[in-house]
């Protein structure tokens, strides 16, 4: 914050603001290394201590500079707007200051837990949240839930970035299979892991006549399930879910996305869907136009050009 509110042309006595910052680097991993070490939670307090009181230093010079730049932002070489961008960054981090210093003081101090929805979980993205995975490399991630639905031929067909505390994947399903139906019609079946499996959802696709292939929760129904050639190659087929997310992921949005705010990464995540699926259909053109010139390729072979036999030779291909 300080560096961001210190032009040049603004001077204030303050030591080198760079010191600050290896000062509560060294604290963070002197926090790190103490973890295993006996005596570890008495140790973990007083390094707490010097992190609050070298944020209080922090939070003085940048309270000053935030004042100095709010009335002298005419003497720097910056325009009023940018200007006002540092002021409101400032301004922002600021205002979470003493909730996040009483945050980690409840969990560190106090030894007390803090409610999910009580914690600040980033400094600039509010609409962050806790996502519990439970996957081996991922127990909790950080961030806001995102709904992908394909087709066979791997285009997305359905998408939803969600706001709020993202929901089970089970009541996700209604309100994909409506927005599918609406664009595209009926869909012919639907398949998932089995965290979209439930009583209701089951019941849905019944209703709408879409083949449910979606993996049960319950091990004898997935041992019947299993018996069923079609649930077999549905649930094969949606393996490769698995890496068209990862494409996706990778390949367009960027890990991780740099997108800054709720609105911004979902216009973000729109123009990737899109770039997506048009290269997807390029893919798709182009294999088919190979198809087409092998089978010209293995016609043109098959005719009998013996002379006896010469004369017009007309053939039929299927693409």
């Amino acid at each position: 914050m300080v560096i961001l509110g210190r032009p040049k042309s603004l001077k204030y006595r303050i030591s080198n603001p760079q010191k600050f910052l290896r000062d509560m680097n060294k604290l963070c991993m002197e926090m790190t290394h103490i973890r295993k070490k006996k005596g570890a939670k008495k140790m973990r307090k007083r390094i707490f201590r010097r992190m609050k009181k070298l944020m209080s230093v922090v939070e003085k010079h940048a309270n000053n500079y935030h004042r100095e730049l709010e009335t002298r932002w005419q003497e720097t070489d910056l325009s009023e707007i940018e200007a006002q961008v540092i002021l409101d960054r400032m301004q922002n981090i600021l205002d979470q200051l003493p909730q996040a210093v009483h945050q980690a003081h409840e969990r560190l101090i106090g030894e007390r837990r803090v409610a999910n929805k009580d914690k600040i979980l980033s400094l600039y993205e509010p609409d962050a949240h806790v996502l519990i995975r439970g996957k081996a490399d991922a127990e909790i991630e950080f961030g806001n839930g995102l709904y992908l639905a394909e087709q066979a031929d791997g285009l997305i067909v359905d998408w939803t970035l969600i706001k709020e505390q993202p929901p089970s994947d089970s009541k996700l399903v209604k309100a994909s299979i409506e927005q599918i139906t609406h664009y595209y019609g009926i869909p012919k079946s639907y398949s998932g892991d089995r965290g979209f499996d439930s009583i209701s959802v089951r019941a849905d696709l019944e209703k709408d006549n879409i083949s449910n292939a979606i993996c049960p929760r319950s091990v004898p129904m997935l041992r019947k399930k299993l018996e069923d050639a079609e649930f077999c190659r549905l649930q094969k087929r949606r393996g490769g879910t698995e890496a068209r997310i990862s494409i996706f992921k990778n390949s367009y949005l960027g890990t991780p996305l740099r997108s800054k705010g709720f609105k911004h990464r979902t216009i973000r995540i729109e123009w990737c869907v899109l770039a997506h699926n048009l290269w997807k259909l390029g893919r798709m053109a182009k294999q088919q136009q190979e198809v087409l010139a092998q089978e010209l390729a293995q016609a043109a072979r098959t005719v009998d050009t013996s002379p006896s036999r010469q004369g017009i030779s007309a053939f039929k291909i299927s693409s």
